[in-house]
């Protein structure tokens, strides 16, 4: 299985969803992230990640290429921007949408951004978790 986490710029939902699979998903799959752009990572979502006991430090912003494309068995947007400008997907790859709010537009003290930044963290790995049961119940 070959799971690609795709939003806008690959800083923060996608990189947290590309960390959470790695850790949990099955030996042997393949699990990346990209964004329509490259924005850099951001270091919220790296010091959220860390206090979960996940490094996503080591990870790479890079935007959507079609041979990434081509090898995905299932394309996961994770913003609504991604998920209107993804790009045309190959036959029988399949895509899934989850309209996550993203936590760098948060606003207030450092403390409540980064409360917003654990709480998207936490229901990233939720829907992780969920998603790949579902996949691996499919392929039994």
């Amino acid at each position: 299985m070959n799971l690609l986490f795709l939003c806008t710029g690959n800083s923060c939902r996608s990189q947290m969803a590309e960390g959470w699979a790695k850790q949990i998903a099955p030996a042997g799959w393949k699990i990346a992230s990209a964004g329509i752009e490259a924005h850099g990572k951001n270091p919220r979502a790296i010091a959220v990640m860390a206090e979960a006991g996940i490094d996503i430090s080591g990870q790479e912003s890079i935007a959507i290429s079609d041979a990434m494309l081509a090898q995905a068995d299932l394309v996961i947007t994770v913003c609504g921007h991604a998920d209107e400008h993804c790009p045309r997907l190959p036959h029988g790859t399949g895509k899934l949408h989850w309209p996550l709010n993203d936590p760098a537009g948060a606003g207030g003290s450092d403390e409540d951004v980064m409360q917003i930044f654990r709480a998207s963290r936490d229901d990233i790995q939720g829907r992780v978790k969920t998603l790949l049961q579902e996949l691996m119940e499919q392929s039994t």
